[in-house]
């Protein structure tokens, strides 16, 4: 009898503790993120408020991130992957750390142009990459296009990031894709020619040499250039106003854009909370709210932008599928070594 009592409280208790863990199980989602953590922990602690779905949030550096979900494989705790560019969305997909998953609010919201085509990532927010220059130094008539930097006037006046830096190989990359491998590599060399120092340093830095002196036209991504003009720091504030933005290739493709961007885990515990937590990112009121907090440009069109942005103007952005970054990273990195690009 006793036996048959224990048997049956064991039983119980190991129903019970198998619903508790379902439970605990299907009420969180694990999230590696390569963005600062002040400006997505607020939309996540919102998520949860709406949901009752925990997040446990990893942050670290992009490049570490996929190497940790390598190694891991199989037993990685990770749901979602939060990384910034489409050029390291492609190596994540690439690497085979990713699966496809479609959602028809995110196919409705996202324009094609910011989402994997067949649903390995979905774009959550978008930067430009445009050209900067000294005011009183350049004048806006005398720039045109990315292309035109070469132009033999411009010498010794040019400050850019590495050929290491993801944002100028996907750059790169969207050049290939238009001009072809030939006519990307002149334009290289072209713009090696006429960088006034060698590569070094972000994207903030490459603003603080241009208003230092150092050079005249910086290439930059907008969200550093708005976070300077509107941060606490009163030197950033300074060198910051004594540039005024272009968008090159206006009358062509349009200025270069990227996203940061979300993708589903290959082997996701939680993939169902994963996408909602996808769905509620690309949301009206999430989109709103990341594009006050970092200025960067909203992926849905019928959300409006930060003030900063919207004293800048409105721009034609390059709509090429920003999945073909990826595809041409491999070629612009050899491309950019050939080019002498430091």
């Amino acid at each position: 009898m006793n036996i048959i009592i224990k048997s049956a409280v064991f039983l119980i208790a190991s129903g019970l503790l198998a619903t508790f863990s379902a439970q605990t199980f299907a009420d969180e989602v694990n999230v590696y993120s390569a963005r600062k953590e002040a400006l997505i922990k607020p939309l996540l602690k919102d998520f949860t408020k709406q949901t009752g779905i925990e997040v446990n949030l990893v942050t670290g550096k992009a490049d570490a991130l996929l190497k940790r979900l390598e190694t891991e494989g199989v037993n990685t705790p990770a749901d979602l992957l939060i990384t910034t560019d489409a050029g390291r969305l492609y190596r994540a997909q690439t690497a085979g750390v990713l699966q496809p998953v479609k959602s028809a609010s995110l196919t409705e919201v996202i324009p094609e142009t910011y989402r994997e085509p067949e649903g390995y990532w979905y774009g959550l927010s978008l930067r430009a990459r445009p050209i900067f220059y000294v005011k009183g130094k350049i004048k806006p008539e005398q720039l045109s296009d990315y292309e035109a930097l070469t132009n033999p006037m411009f010498k010794n006046k040019i400050c850019i990031r590495s050929s290491n830096n993801i944002y100028n190989q996907s750059l790169v990359a969207s050049m290939i894709e238009v001009n072809g491998i030939d006519a990307t590599e002149k334009w290289a060399k072209g713009l090696v020619a006429n960088l006034a120092r060698s590569p070094k340093g972000g994207d903030r830095d490459q603003i603080r040499a241009a208003a230092a002196g150092q050079c005249d036209i910086a290439i930059a991504n907008t969200y550093y250039f708005a976070a300077m003009l509107s941060g606490k720091k009163q030197a950033d504030r300074d060198a910051a106003n004594k540039l005024g933005i272009f968008w090159p290739n206006q009358a062509s493709r349009g200025t270069h854009v990227n996203i940061s961007g979300a993708a589903v885990t290959k082997y996701a515990k939680n993939k169902a909370n994963a996408i909602k937590l996808i769905e509620f990112m690309a949301s009206k009121k999430a989109q709103a709210w990341y594009a006050n907090a970092n200025h960067e440009y909203p992926v849905r069109s019928d959300v409006e932008v930060s003030d900063v942005l919207k004293s800048w103007g409105e721009f034609k952005a390059d709509t090429v599928n920003l999945s073909i970054l990826g595809l041409n990273n491999p070629k612009a990195v050899r491309l950019m070594d050939r080019a002498g690009w430091k």
